[in-house]
């Protein structure tokens, strides 16, 4: 629901006809108001008559409603927060197959947050939202059959969740299916398939995958080796905050690999990395302190 297509000329217009139609009881106005005040569309910004609306329509059995109030309750937004409360909204619209409003309930019994805690409740949420096609759902199901949370342990089933929720563009499920590739858990190893996810992640700017990608260049696997990609990567990553990047890349400044030798470079980037608590970065940082002192 919501009423995104309307021009900002037709909010104020609308607010009062959905108010007329929701005073009446009127379910779906109810929501569309509730709606509209969240987002301060033809009226002013209002948390409260928001969460009033969203309330009417809730108790009439709207889903997105439902779903809404769950929010309001999680974040203590113009109510009291309560996770009880949060966890039996979410309920009310995942028993009716909301998918967001299922993932919600899965969250909350994998943490115990206003339920007892669950692995295997939340694993059946989160399969009947992955099952509607819901992508994060996809992964973090994926995430679950690898680590045995509430299923049977399967490099399979993982494999299948996590190419489910890669193809819908998911990052972290695209890398996670690269090393699974790499591994060759669950799937048959191929390295060329491990770099083409790894990219498709690393290009939507994950670190971790900008640094496999680096790997792979540097050690030619699965793709033609070239230290200027690997230089490339390890940047991307390095600038993201990876720490095993920042070192690497520190390393080939000091080496001229794939990149002008430069003192000052490797310094910069391998003390980032130190900062951060890298060991190795650390003992660097140190043995070429000694090397230049001598």
């Amino acid at each position: 629901m919501g009423i995104t297509y309307l021009s900002d000329q037709s909010y104020e217009q609308a607010v009062t006809w959905y108010r007329k139609a929701a005073e009446q009881g009127h379910a779906g106005a109810q929501y569309e108001l509730g709606f509209m005040y969240l987002n301060g569309q033809g009226v002013k910004q209002n948390d409260e008559q928001a969460a009033a609306w969203f309330r009417k329509a809730a108790e009439q059995g709207v889903a997105d409603a439902q779903y809404r109030l769950g929010l309001m309750y999680g974040s203590g937004i113009s109510v009291k927060q309560s996770y009880v409360q949060a966890a039996a909204w979410f309920r009310k619209a995942a028993e009716q197959g909301h998918a967001d409003a299922q993932v919600g309930l899965a969250l909350m019994y994998e943490v115990g947050q206003g339920v007892k805690q669950s692995g295997e409740q939340a694993a059946v949420w989160f399969r009947k939202a992955a099952e509607q096609g819901h992508a994060n759902s996809q992964y973090l199901l994926g995430g679950m059959y690898e680590v045995g949370q509430g299923f049977k342990q399967s490099d399979e089933q993982a494999a299948a969740w996590f190419r489910k929720a890669a193809e819908q563009g998911v990052a972290d499920a695209q890398f996670r299916l690269g090393l699974m590739y790499e591994r060759g858990r669950g799937v048959k190893q191929s390295d060329e398939q491990a770099v083409a996810w790894y990219r498709k992640a690393a290009e939507q700017g994950l670190a971790d995958a900008q640094f496999r990608l680096g790997l792979m260049y540097g050690s030619g696997q699965g793709v033609k080796q070239s230290d200027e990609q690997a230089v490339a990567w390890y940047r991307k990553a390095a600038e993201e905050g990876h720490a095993n990047a920042q070192h690497l890349l520190g390393l080939m400044y000091f080496e001229g690999i794939g990149v002008e030798k430069s003192i000052e470079q490797s310094f910069y980037w391998s003390r980032k990395a130190a900062n951060q608590g890298h060991e190795d970065a650390q003992k660097y940082l140190k043995n070429l302190e000694k090397l230049l002192s001598t």
